[in-house]
């Protein structure tokens, strides 16, 4: 595991971590406000739009800040079009490798984009949309997700350009298809990456896909752009989105962070339960490693612990489990100048994105209905269904 170095720009936090009822994630508005004037800096001198990607950021309880600066949101899925539509209130664009039939009736109406990921599915839903349209409802403006080719992202599980890659069409399939009735497009290539990454991506979209290009209408360069982080190079984003749209004639131009906005701005509050004596000691917490922080136990990516410190660089060594029955819900690799003790808290750093997301549980995933068949009666009687509005109801 490593610790990704922009989690080391995040001040201590600046408020009482004691005065809070423990676990809890604690978003500093002052240092999202931060990250919001930097986006809205690319939107105004850039000429583009940015919105907000829910599947890196979805607290929605922030949206009324949020608003203030982003054009909209992007959505993964129903029930996060649901959340944009109704929590955020502005444009809804949405993008998945697939739709149900049931998903787009309910999609149609509230958004303004649609990215398709293989022309067969355009084909398939095509006809739902021209019908909404011919019958004066509202419906969103149709494009497809295209596979650059060019891979940059080191870890394969984050490459969205990885060979044999679900995600996006490649030229070759493109090639014969009836492309009539397609108006944008739509290409996600970067994980945590900078702008020259961005400029080297465009290039290989521009070498593959020129007819399309000139074709369509809106261009959505998705996710991934780290722009809050502080040696992100802002000036050079700003050229390539500028230079792109001065060649292709686009007005229409999105770009949609999700980590980027609440990149630095959160913290995680655990508080030490227990201490056993493995070797190592393992910190029992309050929080755990596979449910309560960026996907510790799936990514290579370890958590920074304010005041903590690498393997070997302090004098005590801990690791970290969570209060779950599961063996594997441990973190190593924790130094502390001096020993925990039981009731501490601890914070960790940059907890508001991903992490948050995952609590929502509605992250572009389908959740199967928990429900109860008798056989006596044959009946199937659901007890448990979860979407958009259930997460509402649960939370009021």
């Amino acid at each position: 595991m490593f610790t990704p170095p922009h989690v080391f720009d995040q001040p201590p936090p600046a408020f009482d971590i004691h005065a809070i009822e423990s676990p809890a994630f604690v978003v500093d508005v002052a240092l999202l406000r931060q990250n919001l004037e930097k986006l809205d800096l690319v939107q105004r001198e850039a000429g583009v739009t940015v919105l907000l990607a829910l599947k890196g950021f979805s607290m929605f309880s922030t949206f009324p800040l949020v608003r203030q600066y982003l054009g909209g949101c992007c959505a993964s899925g129903l029930n996060e079009a649901l959340l944009a539509y109704h929590e955020f209130g502005k444009e809804v664009h949405v993008y998945a490798p697939a739709f149900k039939p049931k998903e787009m009736e309910q999609i149609i109406p509230i958004s303004n984009h649609i990215s398709f990921n293989s022309m067969a599915q355009w084909r398939r839903f095509r006809p739902m949309l021209e019908a909404a349209r011919a019958a004066g409802q509202n419906a969103p403006s149709p494009g497809i997700r295209v596979n650059p080719e060019h891979s940059e992202v080191e870890v394969s599980l984050y490459d969205p350009c990885s060979p044999g890659c679900r995600l996006g069409i490649r030229a070759g399939s493109l090639e014969g298809e009836d492309l009539s009735g397609i108006e944008g497009l739509h290409f996600h290539a970067l994980c945590e990456q900078g702008s020259d990454v961005l400029e080297r991506v465009v290039g290989a979209v521009e070498k593959r896909f020129p007819k399309l290009l000139e074709q369509v209408r809106w261009v959505n360069m998705g996710g991934g752009h780290h722009i809050t982080r502080s040696d992100y190079d802002v000036e050079r984003l700003i050229r390539v989105l500028r230079d792109f749209k001065a060649r292709w004639g686009k007005e229409e131009v999105y770009i949609e962070p999700g980590e980027a906005v609440g990149l630095n701005t959160g913290y995680l509050i655990a508080e030490v339960q227990d201490i056993t004596p493995t070797d190592p000691p393992t910190i029992i917490l309050d929080i755990s490693a596979s449910a309560h922080m960026p996907d510790t136990m799936e990514m290579p990516y370890r958590p920074h612990i304010f005041g903590g410190g690498m393997p070997g660089e302090f004098a005590h060594e801990y690791k970290m489990g969570g209060m779950t029955c599961l063996a594997g819900d441990v973190l190593e690799g924790f130094s502390f100048p001096q020993p925990l003790q039981t009731g501490q808290r601890l914070v960790f750093a940059d907890m508001a994105h991903y992490t948050m997301v995952k609590t929502t549980t509605f992250n572009g995933v389908h959740h199967p209905d928990i429900a109860i068949y008798d056989p006596a009666t044959k009946e199937y009687r659901v007890v448990r269904r979860f979407g958009y509005e259930d997460f509402r109801d649960k939370l009021s």
